[in-house]
């Protein structure tokens, strides 16, 4: 009789699924939900593929050194020299894949800064109410009074010519406001919910309740407003860069513009060396806005049943027919 238990046991534990697979389907499913039908998403998904690799890669891909002298100034684009050379006779192609890398840097490190401080500021303020919420919503909107690309200005005037990571804590601590301003009320809407009371009634101290209960339903948020600060952060720095704000000295996109700008390359006709650090700047930032858009896919209940594009064209015509534009 035990024999056939443990043959019972062992047939049971056989059929069990491993974890690990199982998991490892939600997520594949996950990722085929978010993609399937998503316009958006694939397309922006693509772009910021090409531009992280070629910034990985940039050693690798790059034909020349970005910061020494290659050609004549100002060679046309041809089979050497495919994006042409500065007027300095630098290689547009080499500057552009490691000009990627510190733009990126740049950004990505303002995103999680500002977010860091937006996530921190705006749960504790929504959740813990009261004078918390008061001195914090205070504070949030006196940064809000201040328009950020002005102040970022002024400040990277007031302290001269600065580096990227100058350039990046101040993007950080200047971006956060909008970001904590949304956490904050949907924060408010979650912590009268049924699980959150439940929550405090069984005794959970308050971060357990903002880690495990609160910041789950707020991950599409989050997201979504790091993706738009990365794009911010990016505009930002190549703003700096043209006004000479920043280390004109490192490659990036920024600096790039600023030496396209300051050696007149449009009117002299070497369009390549300002059209293509644009170029760049257009593309990624395009495609994290795309990515940006298709979280409302997985964020926005109306278009989590079906295709994203033929969903939102159904919606618009039903709205459409009912103000009686049809």
């Amino acid at each position: 009789m035990s024999k056939l238990i443990d043959s019972i046991d062992n047939n049971m534990s056989v059929q069990q699924p491993n974890p690990l697979v199982k998991k490892g389907k939600e997520i594949l499913s996950t990722v085929h939900a978010f993609f399937h039908g998503n316009p958006p998403a694939i397309i922006g998904t693509v772009l910021i593929s090409i531009v992280l690799i070629g910034a990985l890669m940039a050693p690798v891909l790059a034909s020349h050194d970005p910061n020494k002298r290659v050609a004549r100034p100002h060679v046309a684009p041809n089979t050497e020299h495919v994006l042409g050379t500065t007027r300095s006779g630098r290689d547009v192609y080499s500057q552009v894949l490691y000009g990627a890398r510190k733009s990126l840097a740049v950004a990505l490190s303002a995103g999680v800064i500002a977010m860091t401080l937006a996530v921190a500021i705006g749960v504790t303020s929504g959740y813990m109410g009261g004078k918390v919420d008061e001195w914090l919503n205070f504070i949030t909107n006196v940064f809000l009074v201040f328009p950020q690309l002005p102040l970022l200005i002024v400040l990277a005037a007031f302290l001269g010519q600065v580096g990227s990571l100058v350039i990046t804590i101040l993007l950080g601590v200047t971006s956060w406001p909008w970001g904590a301003r949304v956490i904050r009320s949907q924060t408010m809407a979650i912590r009268n919910k049924e699980f959150i009371i439940s929550a405090e009634v069984m005794g959970e101290s308050k971060i357990r309740i903002i880690l495990v209960e609160i910041l789950p339903n707020l991950v599409s948020i989050v997201f979504g407003g790091f993706l738009g600060t990365v794009i911010y952060a990016m505009g930002s720095e190549a703003g700096l860069g043209i006004l000479g704000l920043g280390d004109a000295t490192e490659v990036s996109w920024g600096s790039m513009l600023y030496w396209a700008q300051t050696s007149s390359s449009l009117y002299t006709g070497a369009w390549w060396e300002m059209i293509v650090p644009a170029t760049a700047l257009a593309i990624t930032g395009g495609g994290l806005a795309l990515i940006n858009m298709s979280i409302d896919q997985v964020s926005n209940p109306k278009l989590k049943t079906g295709p994203h594009m033929k969903l939102w064209k159904k919606l618009k015509r039903e709205a459409d027919q009912r103000r009686g534009l049809l």
